[in-house]
């Protein structure tokens, strides 16, 4: 009998760039476990958002694989991955201001052809993020920033994927709505969609997340349980803004 696939999503050992310049991702391994929040942290330049464009097939790695339930889709495009159910929400908004909220949700149903798939994908989200419901014929522009995020959040869900990608989803907005977008990444993990997330707000990031992974020159640092790379006092002096302990001083 097949065991069950231990991850969800798996990069491992991913090698990729932009063109002729020098590689970004220098080996890189991530995995996803169902029911998780993966965040990865690190300085700029680390190659954070180049690991999901890598995952969504918006860019193919050089060398490496890229595994989905055990499935090896290695060098696919973004329709394929996304058919793999890999969704990737874009960094900034990318909500279609003139649209309704609806319409905007209803982009992320354009591979579904089951009406009542789509029925129940929109009671889906519209419960998950009740704004979307209350709002859904009004002007997408006329909403807050967090509230957008929302939107683009419930369109990501539309076709069921195992794996949203979020690209720094708190960008641009102000500590009490950053704080209500962390929450809507809890409710969609615990409603069954594993995510991968990549945040410029570490520690925020951390203390949403389940595995932390430390990015440093393309490779993983150092990764494991969320809560343990908070309490490490060297990890915070590095990466989230803390100041190191005196034993670390040396």
């Amino acid at each position: 009998m097949e065991s069950e696939a231990k991850n969800l999503l798996e990069l491992r050992d991913i090698e990729a760039g932009y063109g002729r310049a020098a590689l970004v991702l220098r080996g890189l391994t991530v995995e996803v476990p169902p029911g998780s929040v993966v965040c990865l942290v690190g300085p700029n330049g680390a190659g954070k958002s180049t690991v999901l464009k890598v995952a969504s097939g918006m860019l193919k790695p050089r060398s490496g694989s890229i595994r989905v339930d055990d499935r090896d889709i290695t060098g696919e495009g973004p329709q394929s991955m996304l058919r793999h159910g890999l969704a990737h929400v874009l960094q900034g908004h990318s909500v279609f201001r003139e649209m309704t909220v609806g319409e905007n949700v209803m982009l992320g149903a354009f591979t579904l052809k089951d009406q009542t798939v789509i029925q129940e994908r929109i009671e889906f989200v519209q419960n998950l993020f009740p704004i979307v419901g209350e709002r859904w014929k009004q002007l997408a522009g006329l909403l807050s920033g967090g509230q957008q995020k929302q939107v683009e959040f419930a369109r990501s869900l539309m076709v069921s994927p195992k794996v949203v990608l979020l690209d720094e989803p708190s960008m641009g907005l102000d500590p009490k709505t950053t704080e209500k977008v962390f929450e809507q990444i809890v409710r969609m993990r615990d409603a069954g969609t594993a995510v991968l997330l990549v945040e410029q707000n570490a520690r925020r990031a951390l203390e949403t997340a389940d595995i932390g992974c430390v990015l440093d020159l393309g490779r993983v640092h150092i990764s494991g349980p969320a809560s343990e790379l908070l309490a490490d006092p060297t990890l915070a002096a590095l990466y989230l803004g803390g100041k190191p302990s005196v034993t670390d001083a040396g």
